[in-house]
């Protein structure tokens, strides 16, 4: 079976914890930041875990990850 070729674009978004989860950062955090509180930015400067609907689909695309 030949080997399958990692989605570049996901392999720059996602990261893998220590547990095998994958992590992902936030949206709606690289502009327009002045309307938004600093409770918010603080918080979209955390990453999140992919939710579990997702995961199966992002692990296709990162094989090797």
């Amino acid at each position: 079976m030949p080997k399958i070729k990692t989605h570049r674009g996901a392999a720059k978004r996602f990261k893998k914890t220590g547990k095998g989860k994958i992590k992902r950062d936030r949206s709606f955090a690289s502009h327009l930041m002045l309307n938004k509180s600093s409770k918010r930015k603080r918080n979209l400067r955390k990453n999140v875990i992919v939710a579990k609907a997702d995961e199966k689909r992002v692990k296709q695309l990162i094989p090797y990850l």
